[in-house]
């Protein structure tokens, strides 16, 4: 589901599965669309995305959370204009202490918390006629704080009744596999998760439990000076044969409400520009570096409903 409309999976293409166009850090009480001007900032964003689209991507997965700069309408023009496939999202963050976390989410249960998605992957963000096409929660280091549980719990639900993909901001490896119980417990198969920020957690036996349990294993955040760690990191999912389990992206972009034309805006061509050239000098070929943004893009965020085997 694109902020344009249904697509066919086999339509996404070249996907950058977690990237961002612009973030609003003031916290949940006070941000809003009064604090910045949509045509500015897509006057900022648009030649970004029109250059990654040059480099051949088809596909960017907005991934900047509620109550963090995430704005629906802004997305579809970009969309509009870029002739990019566009992903919105759904849920709530309660990453970064919980600034982001907006007071219905403190107060309302899980089932509550599930509702709100619900209605926004049926009716639509907003009352914007825009859907969102995956769930964006964010939880900090584990142990999981209880609302963190409670967004695991709302997460499990929402997929169950939409077949929303759950892209999950995740702090530590304890958190993830604490994170990946949740969701089994509650009758969602791990393939419905992607593990963001894995690349943060350094001990590599953490991603391989959580590939054992069937998530997805996303190594974003990609840079000019973290090259080198990352092919480590494909290297190794690669080596235990979980590279079909295994996403990559850049966590780029950050228009930044509240500074100058939004601050210094980071590229969404590193992955073109510098990763793919040192997948290839270490040994990858075409057809697995096109399983990275191709083919397991498509499989995760393809809306299904995931369900654990064993409920």
């Amino acid at each position: 589901m694109t902020v344009l409309g249904p697509i066919e999976a086999a339509d996404l293409g070249t996907t950058l599965v977690h990237e961002h166009v612009m973030a609003d850090f003031i916290g949940a009480a006070e941000t809003g669309p009064h604090r910045y001007n949509k045509d500015e900032v897509i006057k900022v964003v648009l030649p970004y995305l029109l250059k990654v689209k040059e480099a051949g991507c088809n596909t960017l997965v907005e991934c900047t959370a509620t109550f963090l700069g995430r704005d629906a309408e802004l997305a579809k023009r970009l969309a509009e204009e870029s002739g990019m496939h566009i992903l919105t999202n759904t849920g709530n963050y309660a990453a970064l202490g919980g600034k982001f976390v907006p007071e219905y989410a403190e107060t309302e249960s899980a089932r509550e918390l599930a509702d709100r998605w619900i209605y926004e992957a049926e009716n639509g963000i907003e009352g914007t006629g825009i859907f969102p096409g995956l769930i964006k929660i964010g939880v900090d280091e584990g142990p999981l704080l209880p609302i963190g549980r409670k967004l695991l719990e709302a997460s499990a639900r929402a997929h169950l009744e939409t077949g929303l993909s759950i892209s999950g901001h995740t702090g530590d490896g304890v958190a993830a596999l604490e994170e990946l119980d949740i969701l089994k417990k509650n009758g969602v198969d791990p393939s419905a998760f992607r593990w963001v920020h894995a690349q943060n957690e350094k001990d590599k036996e953490f991603h391989l439990k959580a590939a054992k349990m069937g998530a997805y294993i996303e190594f974003d955040g990609i840079r000019a000076d973290s090259v080198a760690e990352h092919v480590e990191f494909v290297k190794f999912m690669k080596e235990n044969d979980f590279l079909r389990q295994t996403l990559i992206s850049q966590d780029a972009g950050w228009y930044s409400v509240g500074e100058e034309r939004g601050g210094d805006f980071t590229p969404y061509t590193m992955i073109f520009d510098l990763f793919i050239p040192a997948l290839r000098n270490e040994g990858f070929t075409s057809r697995e570096v096109d399983q990275l943004l191709i083919a397991n893009p498509r499989e995760s965020l393809l809306i299904r409903v995931r369900k654990h085997k064993g409920s």
